[in-house]
């Protein structure tokens, strides 16, 4: 097959940052391109216009224009315009559900949208007001796609009930993980007492939550470290620059000394901290799947996840991770001191993760049931 993807993110020196979106693309299209099938990438709201091609994988970069008025729909017509002119041996075209990209487009091959976390979802599950605009170009995107993919159930039900859609469209296909590129040959080798988060410093990542958890943890624990991965952001309720400013503000004198925020890493980098971590915590309020944690996972790591709907896809708790309400403050605790303490219990809970991750999210495994699903819609 020669499948496309339009995407405004994708981990790649030429690109722009990348998140798990971008990650889980480039998981994807890499085994697809083992198995022999033809790649083209449309990466739109880029610096320059260019095409190259890089490991079986044709790159068409679009420029980000601008217009004096209606900028909103020009640049996404000139977008479908440059598809249409690339795109006539492909046979399926695949789009994110992100700010409604195609909602003015009338591709002229069959379109995939994948539930990768649309506004629409956010703003639902964090319980806050969306923009007018976003929600109109959201549901215009969805009404033109032939059918959809999600990562978790209970993305893929709330997305389709949000947008209105008939569930009989939907497939659930988990992200997948390069399983070779994830070993941890050495699982008995950490820092003790280490917590890892990873992400974009925001409110919806239960960030605060986090402070408030090791608060309580270094009174317990005082040799007890917390370190943080990822970009600071803006703070949408109370306007502030710096969310990473907002959660200093919280921290206990203790907790200020023994926790270190590292911004933004390189990929290679951020595999390395997963391994010298005891605990990975993930107290998030609102995600899709969250592929720090079956990377997590594969690396033989415990992790702490939020027990919102998405993680029941993930973790069975106490099997091979663990899983509590982002507010249930003490429960977090209390399991982050199980765990320091039983060294078994974490020998039990390694070993179950990645037995889970080789079952349910091997790339090679998850790649050939996007396959199976591309051919049954063309």
């Amino acid at each position: 097959m020669h499948i496309a993807y339009i995407t405004p993110e994708y981990p790649h020196p030429e690109l722009g940052n990348s998140g798990g979106m971008g990650t889980s693309i480039k998981n994807l299209v890499t085994a697809l391109c083992k198995m022999g099938h033809k790649i083209s990438l449309f990466v739109y709201d880029q610096h320059k216009t260019d095409t190259f091609i890089e490991d079986g994988v044709t790159f068409h970069l679009i420029a980000k224009k601008h217009y004096k008025i209606g900028g909103f729909y020009f640049y996404r017509k000139h977008i479908e315009q440059y598809i249409d002119k690339h795109s006539s041996d492909v046979d399926i075209i695949e789009a994110p559900d992100w700010t409604g990209i195609t909602a003015f487009m009338s591709l002229k091959k069959p379109l995939v949208i994948r539930f990768h976390g649309s506004d629409t979802y956010f703003c639902h599950i964090e319980g806050r007001p969306q923009k007018w605009k976003n929600a109109f170009f959201e549901k215009r995107a969805v009404r033109k796609a032939k059918a959809f993919i999600a990562p978790t159930q209970f993305a893929g039900k709330k997305s389709i009930q949000l947008f209105k859609q008939p569930l009989s469209k939907l497939k659930i296909i988990h992200y997948g993980l390069e399983l070779d590129k994830f070993n941890n040959n050495s699982p008995e080798e950490f820092i003790s007492k280490r917590l890892l988060n990873i992400g974009t410093l925001i409110r919806k990542k239960g960030v605060f939550q986090l402070i408030e958890m090791f608060n309580k943890i270094i009174i317990a624990h005082p040799t007890a470290k917390l370190h943080f991965i990822g970009a600071d952001s803006y703070d949408v309720q109370t306007g502030s620059a710096s969310t990473w400013q907002l959660m200093q503000e919280i921290m206990s004198p203790a907790a200020i000394e023994a926790i270190t925020y590292l911004g933004k890493v390189p990929y290679g980098q951020v595999k390395e901290e997963i391994q010298k971590a005891h605990i990975c915590v993930f107290p998030s309020l609102a995600e899709t799947l969250g592929m720090v944690t079956i990377e997590s996972m594969a690396l033989q790591k415990v992790v702490i996840n939020t027990s919102i709907g998405w993680a029941q896809d993930l973790i069975e708790h106490g099997k091979d991770g663990f899983m509590h309400h982002p507010d249930d403050i003490d429960a977090y605790v209390n399991t982050v001191t199980t765990v320091f303490e039983n060294d078994a219990l974490r020998k039990r809970i390694i070993k179950a993760a990645r037995e889970t991750i080789e079952e349910q999210f091997d790339i090679n495994y998850v790649a050939q049931s996007n396959v199976s699903f591309y051919n049954s819609l063309i």
